[in-house]
C-alpha cells in the first residue's frame, strides 16, 4: 500500500479543503453534550512531551476550542513507546487517545482489538486530502485518523556546499549523492566532518530501496534492496559516513551530529524541521541549512520518496470515547492542521494557506530548492500494513543490523530475511 501524491503540499496545488472540525457548524453545542455536561479531563499517550511540540501546540488549540475538556498528557520516552503502549494496552489500559507513532504498531493494535473502530467519524468528514489516510485502511474499516504526514528529503549543510564551491543538491542521482559525500569530507578523529551521516533505522536503506524500486516489504523476495546497501557501506567503509557500529555503540543522535556541522548532508524526516527550527531559536545550533529532495535512481523520472504519517486512535477501554473522538476528529481538521504547522510540523492536511504559513516560520529556508523538497511527485508509505507487518519489520531490522556491522555479507542477509519471513511469518 503506498501514499501517492503529486506536489505533495505544494502551493501551486491550491487545494481547496473543507475538513469539518470540532467546534463547526454542527460541533459547537453537540461536543459539550456528547463529552458531558461538566468538565472532562482527557488522557492521551504522547512521548517526550517537553521537546516534541506539536503535542503541546495541538493541545491547546483544542482546549481553546473546547474550554470544558482538559488534555492529560500520558508521557512515555520515545525509544520506550511502542514497547510500553503494548504492554499498557496488553493490561487493560483506559488511557483515552492513543498516538500512533507509526503503521506498524497501529496495524498490531488494531488486529488485536484494542482500537475503537471509528470509520463513521472518517466516512462522515471530508478526507479527500487528509494525506496518509490509507495508511489506516484495515479491510474497509479505520481505528485512527492521520494527523501528520512526514516524508524523508535531503538535509544539508549550505555553508559547507558553499566553502566546498559546490552547487546545492539538486535533483541528483545517488551516484552523485556519493560524490558529494567525499568531496565534502575532511579532518580527522574528533574533528572529523562526514560528507553524509546514516542514522541507524533500517529504513534509511530498506524503506527508499523499497519506494524507488517498487519493491514488497512483505513479499519475501528482497533483492532490489541490494543497490541501497551497496551505496550505504561503500560511504561508510570509504569514511565518509560515521559506521554503524560506532553510531549504535556511541548512541549517536542525528540532530546533534547535524546541529553541530559534524556531517555535511543527511537524509530524514521532515519531523526534524521542527527540531532544528527550535534549536536555532534558542540558540543551541546557527548551522545554515537547507533541504532537497531525496537522491534518485538514475532511471527516475520522478522524485521518489517515502513517509509515514502519524495518527490519534480511540482506546477500545476509553473512559471518553465521546470526547475522544472529538479530539482525533480536531487533530485531523485544518484548525489542527494550522496549530502543528506553526511550531515547523507537517500536518497531514494540506492546502496552499497552510504551506505558505509554513514556509512563513521563523528561521525557514527562504530558497526555491527548500520550497521544491515539498513537492515530491510520489511518497510511498514507510512500510505497508498488514497483520504481519510487525513481525516482518522485526526480522528485515534483525538482519540489517547483521549486514551493517559486517556480520553478514549483503548476499547472505538479504537471503536470510527471506528465509526468515518464509520459515517465521508465512
Amino acid at each position: 500500500m503506498g501514499v501517492h501524491r503529486r506536489g505533495a503540499i505544494g502551493a501551486a496545488l491550491a487545494l481547496a479543503l473543507a475538513v469539518t472540525a470540532c467546534g463547526g457548524d454542527e460541533g459547537g453545542d453537540g461536543d459539550s453534550a456528547s463529552a458531558g455536561d461538566g468538565d472532562v479531563t482527557l488522557s492521551v499517550s504522547v512521548w517526550n512531551m517537553d521537546t516534541t511540540p506539536e503535542f503541546r501546540a495541538m493541545f491547546d488549540a483544542f482546549e481553546e476550542a473546547n474550554p470544558n475538556i482538559t488534555i492529560q498528557p500520558v508521557d512515555i520516552l520515545a525509544d520506550d513507546y511502542d514497547d510500553k503502549l503494548t504492554a499498557m494496552l496488553a493490561g487493560g489500559d483506559k488511557t483515552d487517545v492513543l498516538t500512533m507513532k507509526n503503521v506498524i504498531g497501529y496495524s498490531r493494535y488494531a488486529n488485536r482489538g484494542q482500537l475503537m473502530d471509528i470509520s463513521d467519524l472518517v466516512g462522515s468528514t471530508d478526507t479527500s486530502d487528509l494525506a496518509g489516510l490509507d495508511a489506516y485502511d484495515i479491510d474497509g474499516s479505520y481505528y485512527a485518523m492521520p494527523y501528520r504526514q512526514d516524508f524523508w528529503l535531503l538535509y544539508y549543510n549550505k555553508g559547507m556546499f558553499d566553502a566546498a564551491g559546490l552547487d546545492y543538491p539538486e535533483n541528483i542521482t545517488w551516484d552523485e549523492y556519493v560524490q558529494l559525500a567525499e568531496q565534502l569530507t575532511s579532518g580527522e578523529g574528533g574533528e572529523k566532518v562526514y560528507g553524509t551521516y546514516h542514522h541507524t533505522w533500517r529504513s534509511v536503506i530498506q524503506a527508499i530501496s523499497a519506494a524507488q524500486t517498487g519493491g514488497d516489504q512483505l513479499g519475501g523476495d528482497y533483492s532490489f534492496f541490494a543497490d541501497q546497501y551497496e551505496m550505504a557501506l561503500g560511504v561508510q567503509d570509504s569514511g565518509f559516513a560515521l559506521d554503524f557500529g560506532t553510531a549504535v555503540a556511541q548512541q549517536a543522535d542525528y540532530r546533534n551530529m547535524f546541529e553541530t556541522e559534524a556531517t555535511a548532508m543527511m537524509p530524514m524526516g521532515t519531523w526534524y524541521i521542527s527540531g532544528v527550527l527550535a534549536a536555532a531559536a534558542n540558540g543551541d545550533t546557527d548551522v545554515d541549512w537547507g533541504i532537497a529532495p531525496m537522491p534518485q535512481r538514475p532511471d527516475s523520472s520522478e522524485v521518489v520518496t517515502f513517509g509515514s504519517p502519524t495518527a490519534f486512535a480511540v482506546n477500545e477501554n476509553a473512559e471518553h470515547a465521546d470526547a475522544a473522538k472529538m479530539f482525533v476528529e480536531f487533530a485531523a481538521s485544518e484548525e489542527g492542521a494550522k496549530a502543528i504547522a506553526e511550531v515547523g510540523v507537517v500536518p497531514a492536511l494540506q492546502n496552499s494557506a497552510i504551506t505558505d504559513a509554513y514556509f512563513a516560520l521563523d528561521g525557514m529556508p527562504e530558497d526555491d530548492l527548500s520550497r521544491t523538497a515539498f513537492e515530491p511527485d510520489v511518497v510511498e508509505l514507510e512500510m505497508p500494513v498488514s497483520e504481519t507487518t510487525s513481525d516482518i519489520d522485526t526480522i528485515l531490522n534483525e538482519e540489517h543490523q547483521l549486514i551493517m556491522v559486517g556480520d553478514k555479507s549483503i548476499e547472505d542477509g538479504i537471503a536470510t530475511m527471506g528465509d526468515r519471513v518464509d520459515s517465521e511469518v508465512r
